[in-house]
């Protein structure tokens, strides 16, 4: 998606983040090529302004491969005044090449930023309901996983609720071996439902066996 936001000299290129199932969601969540050329296209025309032109890419690491290798020209090569910005909470998912060529700026959650009460309801219900199979064996978990219904309920929503949980276990434990696993385990199947047509039910029963 590009999105000019009313500012001539000013783009803004980013995913579509869809919230129906995720058998739909591959392709909303992936920067392509053909974005990127069009990026490379708005540079080379003259600031409106006669300034600086900027493009800022959201959530960077959904660039594909293509889209990635083809940007890479454009941060060793940029034309006249340009500034690129890269909006990113997973860059070690972009190429090192492009990492090493950008300045890192990092910013914090603001303390007092008002939370989202129905997110938060949502994921304390999919915390509870988790509580109950942590521990339980396998025909448990099994049956917790199928009466999943990914057309209402976002499997990414379930990942991020346990990597939160078992993040807290590493801050009460840092040398909890398990809870590193289950986390390196998370990310993992993380990228893989985010960018691939992963079975969401086969990654996450493989998750909790790990419990």
């Amino acid at each position: 998606m590009i999105d000019k936001n009313g500012f001539p000299d000013l783009l803004v290129v980013k995913s579509i983040n869809s919230k129906s199932s995720i058998k739909n969601e591959k392709d909303s969540l992936e920067i392509d090529i053909s974005q990127i050329r069009a990026a490379q296209n708005f540079l080379s025309y003259k600031s409106y302004y006669g300034s600086f032109k900027t493009v800022i890419v959201d959530n960077a690491e959904r660039m594909n491969q293509e889209a990635q290798s083809c940007f890479l020209k454009t941060l060793e090569e940029p034309k006249g005044k340009t500034l690129l910005i890269l909006i990113s909470s997973r860059p070690d998912m972009m190429l090192q090449t492009i990492f090493s060529r950008c300045q890192t700026l990092k910013f914090s959650k603001p303390k007092d930023l008002p939370q989202n009460s129905e997110k938060v309801k949502r994921e304390e219900e999919i915390l509870e309901n988790l509580i109950s199979v942590i521990n339980s064996d396998f025909a448990e978990k099994f049956k917790y996983v199928k009466s999943l219904d990914f057309d209402k309920q976002n499997p990414l929503e379930i990942l991020e609720v346990i990597q939160k949980y078992f993040r807290k276990q590493l801050l009460n434990n840092f040398s909890d071996k398990k809870a590193k696993k289950i986390l390196e385990l998370a990310e993992e199947i993380n990228n893989k439902l985010t960018f691939t047509n992963a079975n969401p039910k086969l990654a996450l029963e493989i998750l909790l066996m790990e419990f």
